[in-house]
């Protein structure tokens, strides 16, 4: 899908950002932002604009850490046997 991009944390690397768990965020075209958390036994829906920014900080950390696009697609084709 065009709108997809996926970004892959290396299994060697022991620490990242994404530890905590999922996050989603969202903005609305009055570019406003939300997130959402979810836990095994919990979601949280987040409108909070100081919460929002260490969501969106820590989404920052985790594309930082995690391979490039196309490094990630080259390890989903190797892993898969295509190269």
């Amino acid at each position: 899908m065009r709108n997809v991009a996926m970004q892959i944390v290396p299994m060697v690397q022991t620490s990242h950002a994404g530890l905590h768990g999922p996050i989603a965020l969202l903005e609305t075209p009055q570019h406003r932002w939300f997130g959402y958390s979810e836990g095994q036994e919990s979601g949280t829906f987040i409108s909070d604009p100081k919460a929002i920014s260490v969501l969106q900080a820590r989404y920052a950390r985790m594309r930082s850490q995690a391979l490039t696009i196309q490094d990630s697609m080259g390890l989903l084709e190797r892993m898969r046997g295509d190269l």
